[in-house]
């Protein structure tokens, strides 16, 4: 049992790390959604980052049960559908119909669609080892693939010289979310755990290494914006930033609502 058994203690220790860091990474949205609770409307809040990070379990979980023994990849994910699902729900109830139907065609041509093809495909086509080895580099390039959004938040940070969008606390969960499950695909020999989180970790470094640059500066005033250093209002960006097996999509706003999800593997897995 990779990962899990007595005879890998540290790759069950950093699986185990993992587990943790990205369960409390899924919890971060709690304060949105409370929020949402409260004033019974999303306020303007993106339904994606939620689709994407269920998706994003969903694919892993997928992945762990082929492979077979990766319990510490298959709890942490099982963590994040449940978790995933429940914000997702919550969305549906409170956001208008505009809002509601545009989630539910992303659902349906994400969660549905695309990952029922997903399944029939390695299921129908490849057997043995290759369907393990098709699926892992389907997750690894999906987990690259969600890894490009965090160049907005840096490019926000830039053009603004401002780190109200990327809390400084965010980017060293991500960052120590990739290290431990990097550490731990590598114990366990699998590459498709470990190669996205290297994408992750380099991500981290460079958003931390932005908020050590920028957090004392004087923040600019973006374009349009009348009132002198008046920053964006929470709500006004969004932006998806998953981690590899437990790929947590996490919505990325302004102030406090602030977040990003990692799947740990993943941002991911």
């Amino acid at each position: 049992m990779a990962g899990f058994s007595l005879q890998h203690p540290w790759a069950f220790t950093f699986g185990l790390l993992g587990n943790i860091i990205s369960f409390m990474t899924f919890l971060a949205p709690i304060p949105t959604f409370y929020r949402i609770y409260k004033s019974k409307s999303t306020e303007g809040f993106q339904s994606v980052p939620y689709v994407v990070a269920l998706f994003s379990a969903m694919l892993w979980i997928f992945y762990a049960l082929i492979k077979t023994n990766e319990i510490l990849l298959i709890t942490i994910n099982v963590a994040g559908f449940v978790i995933e699902s429940i914000y997702v729900i919550l969305y549906f109830v409170y956001a208008d119909k505009k809002a509601r139907w545009f989630t539910a065609k992303i659902m349906l041509g994400l969660n549905v669609g695309f990952f029922g093809a997903i399944l029939l495909f390695t299921l129908l086509v490849f057997k043995g080892d290759k369907r393990i080895v098709t699926l892992g580099w389907i997750c690894v390039g999906f987990s690259v693939g969600v890894f490009v959004a965090p160049l907005s938040i840096i490019r926000r940070v830039i053009k603004t010289r401002s780190v109200e969008y990327m809390p400084f606390s965010l980017s060293l969960s991500l960052t120590l979310s990739a290290v431990v499950w990097f550490l731990y695909g590598l114990l366990i020999k699998d590459k498709y755990v470990a190669l996205p989180n290297v994408l992750g970790f380099a991500f981290g470094i460079v958003q931390m290494g932005l908020y050590m640059f920028y957090m004392n500066k004087t923040p600019l005033v973006p374009e349009g914006k009348v009132a002198a250093g008046k920053l964006p209002a929470a709500g006004e960006e969004h932006v998806v930033n998953v981690h590899p097996a437990t790929e947590m999509a996490v919505p990325r706003s302004c102030k406090v609502e602030a977040m990003s999800h990692h799947s740990p593997a993943v941002n991911m897995v």
